[in-house]
This record gives C-alpha cells, sequence and structure tokens, in this order.
C-alpha cells in the first residue's frame, strides 16, 4: 500500500525547510516529505533575495524556530538598516545624511548566507525525521478528501505520492497559483539586479574622513545593510559570512528603465553615472563575479493563499511586495505561522474552516495595507528630507503593532484578531487608515520639497517613542495586555502623525505650528480637521522627537 504524508511540501527553498522545522517542533509525529528539485545540496553563499533580516523574521528564526546558537556562531550579525541620500554629487560618503544606528540595537538581527543557511536548514530538519527528496519537481497536485496525489520526475520517471496537506513552496515557479488560477498582479513597477564580488566591502574604507570613520564603533557601518538612495532607486551593500558581498540595484521601472541595467554591463554604467564613488568599490571585471541575477516587476499579489480543503502556499508561491526593508522573511514568517497553526490543528482533529477564512483574509488584507509603503514611493527617494521622515515612520508602525503582535502570537489569536480587524472602526483598521494618510502626505508633500541637504546624521534610537517601540517588541503580554498596547502604540502614532504634518504644513502652506490636528484627515490639498474633538493638540515629548528629524528651522511652542 502507498505511504500517505500528513504534508508534502514542493519546495525545499526557505520557505519550506522553516515550514517543516516548525510543524517538527510542534509534533514530531506528523510525517513531512520535502520535494526539491535542485538535485545537489544549495550552493555555499547561495544568490538569493533575502539575504537580510530584520525584527519579526529574527524572533522567528531566533525563539520560534530556535536556531538562536546557528545563527550567533555561523551568520553574521546585521547592524540594522543605514541609508545614505543624495548630497549632490555622491563622490564623498561621509557628506552625505545617513540614517542609521549609533549603537547596537536592543533587538538583534542577522545578514544570511542562504545557501549555507539552506543547507544547515535541511540537515536539521532531518534530524526531526522529516524526508527530503532531491531532483525531484512537482508537476502537477490531484486534489482529493481522501488526499491529494502529488505528480512529479523524479530520476527521469513520473512518479505519483500521497498527502494530507500539499504546500506550495515553489517561490516564483506558483505551482498551485498557476494550477487554480489564482495569480494576482501588483500595482508596484520595480526591477531588481544583483551580484555577489569576493571579498569584504567596508565602507568606512571609502573616505579618509577621520571623524565620520571613527563616528561609529568599527565594522558597525560593515554589518549593516546599507542603501546608496537617489530619485527612483537604492543601491544595496550587504555583507556575507563567506567574506563576500551582495550588491544590488533595485529601480523603479518608470525612472530607470529595466533596459538600462538589465546586463553586468549596462549595470555598471549606470552605477557609475548614479553612483560614482561606489563605481570604484564594487563593479570588478565580469569574470570576477560570483553570480549575477536579474528579477524584473518582482511585486506579486495572490488572491488565495490557504484552504480548508488542505493545500496552502508559503513564501514567494503568494505575494512579494518589495525588498527595501527587508520584509521578505518576515512574510515567510507570518505565512509559515499561520499555516503552520491550520495544519497542526487539523491533523489534531479540529475543523479549520473558518480559521482558514479569517487567516487568508488577513493575510491578504495585511498586503493591501502593507503596498501604500512602497508604492509610487520610489520617486521620493530624491528627497532626504521626506526619506527620513518616512523611513522613521515606516519603522515606528513596524515595530509598534506587527511586530508586537507577532512576538505575543497575536496573528493566531482570534479574539485578538477580532478585536483589531473586524469592525469598521476597529484599531487594526484604524492604523491601515493612518498609515495611508500618512504615505499620502508623502506622496502630496514632494512638489514642495527640493532642498539638498548633507553632513547629517540620523539616529532613530535618539526618538524617545521609536527606542520604546523597538524596545518593546520582545516583551510578552497577556492578551489583555496586547491589545491595551497596540491601542496605546496607536494613540502614539496618531500623535506622531499630528506632529510630522504640523511641520510640514507649516512649512508648505504655513499654517500654525500649534494648531490642532486630526490625524486621519492630514492633507495639503483640502480641508484638515483643525477643530473637533477628533483634533489632537500639541504633545511636547513627541513634537521634541519629530524635531529631531526636521531639517528646516521651524520654532515649535
Amino acid at each position: 500500500m502507498q505511504k500517505q504524508y500528513d504534508v508534502i511540501i514542493a519546495g525545499g527553498g526557505l520557505a519550506g525547510l522553516t515550514l517543516s522545522i516548525h510543524l517538527k517542533k510542534a509534533n514530531t509525529n506528523i510525517s513531512i516529505l520535502i520535494m526539491e528539485y535542485r538535485d545537489t545540496i544549495a550552493p555555499i553563499a547561495a544568490h538569493k533575495v533575502g539575504e537580510s533580516t530584520v525584527e519579526l523574521a529574527t524572533h522567528y528564526f531566533r525563539e520560534v524556530l530556535e536556531l538562536k546558537d546557528y545563527l550567533e556562531e555561523f551568520e553574521l550579525p546585521k547592524h540594522g538598516l543605514r541609508f545614505f541620500f543624495n548630497d549632490g554629487n555622491k563622490e564623498e560618503l561621509s557628506n552625505r545624511v545617513e540614517l542609521g544606528p549609533r549603537l547596537k540595537l536592543p533587538v538583534p538581527s542577522h545578514q544570511l548566507d542562504r545557501g549555507t543557511f539552506e543547507n544547515f536548514l535541511e540537515k536539521h530538519t532531518k534530524t526531526f525525521g522529516t524526508e527530503f527528496m532531491l531532483g525531484a519537481r512537482v508537476k502537477d497536485v490531484v486534489f482529493s478528501p481522501e488526499g491529494h496525489e502529488v505528480v512529479y520526475n523524479h530520476e527521469n520517471e513520473e512518479k505519483r505520492l500521497k498527502a494530507k496537506w500539499v504546500v506550495d513552496a515553489t517561490s516564483r515557479f506558483s505551482l498551485l497559483k498557476r494550477k487554480l488560477k489564482f495569480e494576482k498582479k501588483a500595482p508596484h513597477d520595480v526591477n531588481a539586479v544583483w551580484y555577489r564580488v569576493k571579498g569584504v566591502v567596508d565602507i568606512d574604507e571609502w573616505s579618509d574622513n577621520d571623524k565620520w570613520k571613527t563616528f561609529l564603533a568599527p565594522k558597525l557601518r560593515y554589518l549593516s545593510t546599507v542603501h546608496l538612495i537617489d530619485k527612483g532607486y537604492w543601491l544595496w551593500i550587504i555583507p556575507l559570512g563567506s567574506k563576500n558581498t551582495s550588491i544590488g540595484i533595485v529601480a523603479d521601472q518608470d525612472i530607470h528603465p529595466f533596459d538600462t541595467i538589465n546586463t553586468y554591463e549596462k549595470a555598471v554604467a549606470w552605477i557609475k553615472k548614479n553612483e560614482p564613488q561606489a563605481y570604484k568599490h564594487v563593479c570588478p571585471p565580469e569574470n570576477e563575479l560570483l553570480d549575477f541575477r536579474i528579477l524584473r516587476h518582482f511585486a506579486h499579489d495572490s488572491e488565495r493563499i490557504y484552504s480548508s480543503e488542505r493545500w496552502a502556499v508559503t513564501g514567494e508561491a503568494g505575494v512579494f511586495l518589495d525588498p527595501f526593508y527587508s520584509p521578505g522573511s518576515d512574510f515567510i514568517s507570518l505565512n509559515n505561522t499561520w499555516l503552520s497553526d491550520l495544519i497542526l490543528r487539523d491533523i489534531s482533529g479540529e475543523d479549520i474552516t473558518v480559521r482558514a477564512q479569517i487567516y487568508e483574509q488577513t493575510h491578504l488584507r495585511w498586503f493591501e495595507s502593507w503596498l501604500p509603503i512602497y508604492q509610487d514611493k520610489y520617486k521620493l527617494m530624491g528627497s532626504s528630507q521626506i526619506m527620513v521622515m518616512k523611513i522613521f515612520w515606516d519603522w515606528a508602525i513596524y515595530w509598534s503593532v506587527p511586530c508586537l503582535l507577532f512576538t505575543n502570537k497575536g496573528f493566531t489569536d482570534l479574539k485578538v484578531l477580532k478585536e483589531l480587524f473586524v469592525s469598521e472602526d476597529s484599531i487594526g483598521r484604524k492604523f491601515q487608515m493612518l498609515n495611508k494618510c500618512m504615505q499620502d502626505l508623502f506622496l502630496e508633500w514632494l512638489p514642495h520639497e527640493n532642498k539638498v541637504f548633507e553632513n547629517k546624521y540620523i539616529d532613530p534610537l535618539d526618538l524617545g517613542y521609536l527606542k520604546q517601540f523597538q524596545q518593546g517588541i520582545e516583551n510578552q503580554h497577556s492578551t489583555k495586555e496586547l491589545l491595551d498596547r497596540v491601542k496605546s502604540n496607536v494613540k502614539m502614532l496618531e500623535q506622531v502623525a499630528a506632529e510630522v504634518f504640523r511641520l510640514v504644513s507649516n512649512e508648505v502652506k504655513g499654517t500654525p505650528i500649534d494648531m490642532k490636528v486630526n490625524p486621519y484627515t492630514i492633507t495639503l490639498n483640502g480641508t484638515v480637521d483643525t477643530t473637533s474633538e477628533n483634533a489632537l493638540p500639541v504633545d511636547n515629548s513627541i513634537a521634541m522627537d519629530v524635531k529631531k528629524m526636521w531639517f528646516y528651522k521651524t520654532e515649535l511652542v
């Protein structure tokens, strides 16, 4: 009689491997088979999107999957995200406005060699009893309530296996999305090319400015995920544990068309033109490259994620937005958290129909609400003042709500999800509305903002509310405490939005710096509520924090 697995995972990359470990740690008796199309181990320092983690995914890897010891011994620590803005000529890094932490962040993160990491994950999941089949390309799935049949090629033969659950972790191959026709385009037209160079690229060595070089402790800039930014693009520099370096260009199609960067020769010419100082350090002869990859219109959405009929997608087989804030592993972590909860409950005999619907709706709505952070925002990247405000806002909303919910298991707590997202006036809906208002404000501000700034350093942890949000990520709360904390954080975000708007509106339109503001009505192109009971007065503490990232001279009251 043919064996039937509890779970077959099509795809043995980061998403599929971490899902298998998640499931096995919860229930070692679950039978899992991972089917991976490559027929050898992953190449060391495999060049995949997702080499840099941030707080949510870091918690998932370190605490949920309990990989802390491995990460600290074999992968590089990460000293946050670091941004350098246009100073007019981009010939001297120390002259550019720099945004990033001066000191080690309270909540850690990592730079990942994806090949090394995935090879470890493969070995690790096998210790739990997970089976792993190389050289297996899944072609089709025949669905049945009695057990799905997976059709695949292996050793030049078509073969079949049965499973209670089938999970698509085939990345952009998107097996189930194509079969069941639930593809959905994302309205975010940005492209990427990236490559790895041999050896260490330490940006501290780019300048002879000793004051700048010693402003941070040695190697802290090197261990950051570096973003060199100007209108329509950013160039990344990411260190890898193999002592090699990842270089990437991410650019808006309307401003920097794909055909200007889609070969190494074109990419080098593009870097020479747009980042002349970087060109001298990150563009070796082509024969010295370790690899070169391109990806056109990388953002994609989906109409489905989870089904109570025992199939699902995870990782890039589902949705992907943008690598600017390194969120790829975050989406995998959320995806696997919802999916593993469904599989574990189903295998224990629970009816998962309602949960599957709630998790899918939450996942897709979260993607939709996160889209305004990136859509049309590459045109802002030439303005350091707008981007500093935007980056600090984006970090604030990330640390204050999704990270806090994730570390406190809020995304699988139906009481939390119902309280936060179900009703039209729920705090989660208000959170999403507030973010949309702010993202729209940044776009409205752009026609009025063209000043080039230089010689400034901005540290997110100099802002009291940002530091509070970051330090609070890993604090554990009861359900009631968690809901109270989220509500309190959103109220603080409302004050931040109001203070940012006061400064912008005062600069652009000359409105009073101390006027009351309803943050859900902020706009430069219409009427703002300044008189109702929902209009907030100045909060002096928040106002002083916001002023720290304001480059113009404005007297606060």
